[in-house]
């Protein structure tokens, strides 16, 4: 499968994104789908994953600030980003995997083989 994800930008503290990872194929309810952030200087983390079966995993940082969705029709998962921080600024990207992970794997970047570009937010204070 192929992701396309799309919607960063320089917003300021406090404001809203929201960002877009679509699929070349169906993903939901097949593929285990991953947000991933990458901040200058720092290694790639988790920050928000769907399982295939529709569980949802939020790390502590972006609980009750971020939420993910699903767009069955159009083969596309978001990620809505409110109450942004500076500490949010990092390049973000989706990725994909049709193995059935449990929770500890879902942060493992290797389980993931199928990746997006990269979309940069930038978050000034």
């Amino acid at each position: 499968v192929q992701l396309q994800a799309s919607g960063g930008g320089l917003v300021q503290t406090g404001d809203s994104l929201r960002l877009s990872c679509a699929a070349s194929e169906r993903i939901i309810g097949r593929y285990t789908v991953g947000w991933f952030r990458q901040a200058p200087g720092k290694e790639r983390e988790l920050v928000v994953g769907i399982r295939w079966s529709g569980s949802t995993y939020y790390a502590d940082s972006v609980k009750g600030r971020f939420t993910i969705s699903k767009d069955n029709a159009k083969n596309t998962v978001h990620l809505q980003m409110n109450s942004l921080k500076p500490e949010d600024t990092a390049v973000y990207y989706c990725a994909a995997t049709q193995r059935h992970v449990i929770l500890s794997q879902l942060r493992s970047e290797t389980e993931y083989e199928n990746w997006g570009q990269g979309t940069l937010v930038t978050v000034s204070s």
